[in-house]
C-alpha cells in the first residue's frame, strides 16, 4: 500500500493537472504587516518577499497570497466568499488543524464536501479563507445525469486530528496550492455567462443560491454565491478585500486560446499579460 503522502498527492494535481486552475490570490488590506504574520503565523505561508509596497506569502518559491497596502473602504458587498489553500493529504488537513486547536485560530465552519474536506476561519480583516484536502477523483460521488456530487455534511474533527502527527507545526507542506476561488456575486446567471460563456469554464454543480466552475473536470476552480450579495453591484477601485486573482494557464496553446477569449470579451493585454474583470470588479489576470 503506498504511503499517505504518495496517495494523496495527486489530488492537488488534480486541480492543477487543468487547462487552467487558480494561481495567486492579492488581498488589499488595511494593517500590511499585521496579516503577513497572520498568513505566515497562522496559516503557516511562508514570507516570500516583504516590503512597504506588498507582501508575498506561499510554499518554496510558488506565491499564493499576495497582499497590498492601502485598502478603502468597501462599498460593495460583492468581491471575495474566501480564497481555498488546498493541502497535498488529509494528514497535511489534520497536521494544520492540530495547529489551529494548540493556538487558538478560531474555526468558522468544516465541512465534508464529498469530494474534499475543508475548514473554513476568516484573517483579521474579514477576508475568508478556507483550508482543504481533496478527495481523489475516482472517490467522487456522481449524479444519476454523471455530473459530480457535492454536499455540506459534518466533519469529524476529532476523527481528524487522529491523523496528526505529533510535534510543532512547520508550516504548509510542500505541494500545497491554491485550489478555488469562492466569490461574493451580484447574480449567479451573470457569474455563469461571464466565467462560462465568455471565459469558458465548464458549469460543474449548481447549489442554492451559487455556481461552481471548473476547468479540465475539477469539482471547482471559480465559485459564485449570493447568499449575502444579491443584486449587489461592483466594487469600487482600491476597496480592501479581493484586488486580483490569476488564471494559469498550463501551455502556451492553453494560454493563447483564454487571452483570444479575454481579450473578446473586452479585456485588454499589457506586457503581454491578458487582464479583465468581471461584472462586480474582481480583476483577474492570465499567466503561464
Amino acid at each position: 500500500m503506498l504511503a499517505t503522502a504518495e496517495r494523496d498527492t495527486p489530488a492537488v494535481l488534480e486541480a492543477h493537472q487543468a487547462p487552467y486552475h487558480i494561481g495567486a490570490v492579492t488581498l488589499r488590506v488595511r494593517d500590511l504587516a499585521g496579516l503577513t504574520a497572520f498568513y505566515r503565523d497562522a496559516i503557516g505561508l511562508s514570507v516570500l518577499r516583504s516590503d512597504p509596497q506588498a507582501a508575498e506569502l506561499g510554499v518554496g518559491s510558488t506565491v499564493l497570497v499576495r497582499l497590498l497596502p492601502g485598502a478603502g473602504r468597501p462599498t460593495a458587498a460583492t468581491g471575495l466568499f474566501h480564497l481555498a489553500i488546498l493541502l497535498p493529504s488529509r494528514q497535511a488537513l489534520a497536521n494544520w488543524l492540530q495547529h489551529a486547536a494548540g493556538t487558538g485560530i478560531r474555526l468558522e465552519g468544516a465541512s465534508d464536501h464529498l469530494v474534499s474536506e475543508a475548514l473554513y476561519l476568516s484573517d483579521p480583516e474579514g477576508n475568508g479563507i478556507e483550508i482543504y484536502r481533496d478527495r481523489r477523483r475516482a472517490e467522487w460521488p456522481r449524479r444519476p445525469d454523471g455530473g459530480i456530487a457535492m454536499a455540506t455534511e459534518r466533519l469529524d474533527l476529532d476523527k481528524l486530528l487522529r491523523e496528526a502527527q505529533s510535534g510543532p507545526y512547520a508550516g504548509m507542506p510542500a505541494g500545497t496550492a491554491m485550489g478555488h476561488i469562492h466569490l461574493r456575486v451580484g447574480d449567479t446567471a451573470a457569474a455563469e455567462a461571464f466565467y462560462h460563456g465568455l471565459i469558458g469554464f465548464d458549469v460543474m454543480v449548481h447549489y442554492p443560491g451559487a455556481s461552481f466552475l471548473a476547468s479540465g473536470g475539477y469539482h471547482h476552480h471559480i465559485a459564485g454565491n449570493i447568499w449575502g450579495s444579491r443584486g449587489a453591484g461592483a466594487r469600487g477601485p482600491g476597496e480592501a478585500g479581493l484586488d486580483s486573482f490569476q488564471i494559469v494557464a498550463r501551455d502556451a496553446a492553453d494560454f493563447e486560446a483564454m487571452k483570444e477569449r479575454i481579450v473578446a470579451a473586452g479585456g485588454s493585454v499589457a506586457d503581454g499579460v491578458p487582464t479583465i474583470a468581471d461584472p462586480w470588479n474582481n480583476r483577474i489576470t492570465l499567466v503561464r
